[in-house]
């Protein structure tokens, strides 16, 4: 099994959920210009990470290779041991990648959005206020608990990687007690500060 990504991007998710997992991969970092080259783009023509190949398998897309690494796996019970436990992962695993993930995307996008400095200045600090509110959501979610929905699954890597975002984009998180204290939690676990360091993160 190898993973292609880019140091900090969303496979991270993956990344940290194979750790978790605990068995063997191949994790291959690629540059930005890498991603355009032939070869890569005939494994994923959107020139996006992350990709998971898996013997003959070629997938893209977080939320569908998150899924498949964890039914792979039942044993590491990443993604719900019922049928309500695997709606509850689904529904926040498309909370990460559609609605946070997806408003991040035109916040590092905003010049493909908008030509001039004053329309980009005013999407990003759009952009910025529905972010900080949809935080909001997942910060009142972890109420009284460790995990997304009560149980460690394979969302909660997602929601940490999007953390590391809002850090690095200086989102005020700073009322989300919940948030921080799942940021901690999230930073202190040996699978996720070895994925960190193997792709040269700070941990």
């Amino acid at each position: 099994m190898k993973l292609y990504y880019m140091a900090g991007a969303c496979p991270l998710a993956t990344h940290i959920t194979l750790k978790w997992i605990g068995q063997p991969f191949e994790a291959r970092k690629l540059s930005r210009d890498e991603l355009k080259q032939p070869d890569f783009l005939a494994l994923n023509p959107m020139g996006q990470v992350p990709v998971l190949v898996h013997d003959d398998l070629v997938l893209t897309q977080s939320a569908a290779i998150l899924e498949y690494v964890a039914e792979l796996h039942p044993e590491a019970d990443l993604a719900g041991a019922t049928p309500v436990e695997r709606a509850e992962t689904r529904r926040w695993l498309a909370f990460c990648n559609a609605d946070l993930h997806r408003t991040f995307g035109i916040l590092f996008a905003a010049p493909s959005f908008v030509a001039d400095a004053e329309g980009q200045a005013e999407l990003i600090a759009n952009t910025r206020a529905k972010l900080e509110g949809i935080f909001k959501v997942a910060d009142a979610q972890l109420s009284g608990k460790d995990w997304l929905t009560g149980k460690r699954s394979i969302a909660d890597p997602y929601l940490y990687t999007l953390l590391r975002w809002a850090r690095g984009k200086e989102l005020d998180l700073a009322g989300c007690r919940n948030l921080q204290g799942f940021f901690e939690r999230m930073s202190a676990d040996k699978g996720v500060r070895s994925a960190l360091q193997e792709q040269g993160l700070d941990v």
